[in-house]
């Protein structure tokens, strides 16, 4: 697959639009739940750091630092209503998230699957699309606005409706392991790997329904890990950074 390359101010990036899918995760820091205000503004500045670049930025956010469906389900609770727990979690994430950037002044829209028409728009892809061209970041919660569906399925999903040239998932690992780096020290961390490879393989990058979502697209994602400062600039730049996945090399 041939990358667009995007010149401006007579520099070249290897991307002209990105879709950043964040877990609810990376926003709680080393706290065990809810949101780090450190951790978030550290994030927030480096997507201001590619924003700055000209890059278009879509977010799609996660809830699991405040409410996990599959956590619920345990409890006792049906899974259809966890998992509208779960929505409506990344929404208020979403919240969060949008007031920050725009109080560090990034023009940021917020806008949801779950209509709550007092705090957040209705999500429509023709609407973001036109925010991202006036370099605007939008926000995309509530997952898919159904329950059975996670986050990452939002992503690839949202990722094709506004045309992304790539999704970059930030984690808290380095990228795509052939086995859990944490129960096996040899464990090799692959650099650059296919859609296919990962399927035959069966490495966990995503839920798999979004993953071959993705492949059949031909949507290359990059696994990188969020905590490395400066990170969001060097692969957009270009640099290899975590694991890239695509449908050839």
């Amino acid at each position: 697959m041939s990358y667009i390359y995007e010149k401006k101010n007579d520099r070249v990036f290897k991307f002209k639009r990105v879709l950043i899918k964040l877990s609810g995760e990376s926003l709680q820091g080393n706290n065990q739940f809810g949101i780090d205000v450190n951790e978030l503004n550290r994030i927030i500045k480096e997507i201001k750091n590619i924003v700055n670049l000209g890059i278009q930025v879509g977010i799609v956010i996660g809830g699991g630092n405040i409410f996990r469906g599959d956590k619920l389900v345990q409890f006792g609770i049906n899974r259809v209503v966890s998992d509208h727990v779960g929505m409506l979690s990344t929404i208020i994430n979403g919240l969060i998230l949008h007031d920050a950037m725009n109080k560090k002044n990034i023009k940021t829209h917020l806008m949801s699957t779950v209509p709550i028409k007092s705090v957040c728009a209705m999500y429509h892809f023709k609407k973001a699309i036109s925010w991202l061209n006036n370099q605007h970041v939008v926000i995309f919660s509530g997952g898919l606005g159904n329950p059975c569906f996670t986050t990452d399925s939002a992503a690839c999903l949202r990722a094709i409706e506004i045309q992304a040239d790539i999704i970059l998932k930030g984690t808290r690992v380095n990228g795509v392991y052939s086995s859990d780096p944490k129960k096996n020290l040899n464990s090799k961390l692959y650099k650059k790997i296919t859609h296919n490879e990962v399927l035959n393989k069966e490495l966990k990058v995503m839920d798999l329904s979004a993953f071959i979502l993705a492949r059949d697209y031909k949507l290359p994602i990059c696994i990188f890990n969020i905590c490395n400062p400066g990170i969001l600039y060097r692969i957009v730049i270009g640099n290899q950074e975590g694991t890239l996945i695509q449908s050839s090399f």
